[in-house]
């Protein structure tokens, strides 16, 4: 059973630094995983992911600012975020999926087949 559990969430003022991090279980090295977030009355959107092989790809918005990384042995996913923004503020996803034939691209556009339950993030102004 593949389980994603993040933490590191919280309120930030706007320039401001978060690190969020997911911890998963059921899962192996091959897997692709990502940061999804999700604004109040807005629809969810890929923010960074990165692939089996280490390929990354990021919501164009986030480039520059945000850092996805993971450590294979400890099953671990990170998120750095830098230079935060009000329009930041959302609920942000971990997400794993086992399917090897896609890259990261492909997953920031059409999501991932596991999720958590999340960990909100509020930028003020």
């Amino acid at each position: 059973e593949v389980e994603l559990a993040e933490s590191g969430g919280g309120s930030v003022q706007s320039a401001g630094s978060l690190k969020l991090s997911c911890t998963a279980s059921g899962i192996d090295s091959t897997y692709a995983m990502g940061w999804f977030r999700q604004a109040p009355g807005k629809e969810r959107e890929g923010v960074a992911v990165i692939d089996r092989n280490g390929r990354t790809a990021y919501l164009d918005t986030v480039k520059d600012r945000f850092t996805i990384s993971r450590d294979n042995k400890e099953n671990i996913l990170t998120l750095q975020m830098n230079r935060l923004r009000p329009e930041d503020t959302a609920m942000y996803y971990c997400a794993a999926d086992p399917r090897r034939y896609y890259g990261s691209n492909y997953y920031l556009d059409h999501g991932m087949n596991y999720g958590g339950k999340g960990t909100l993030v509020t930028v003020s102004s």
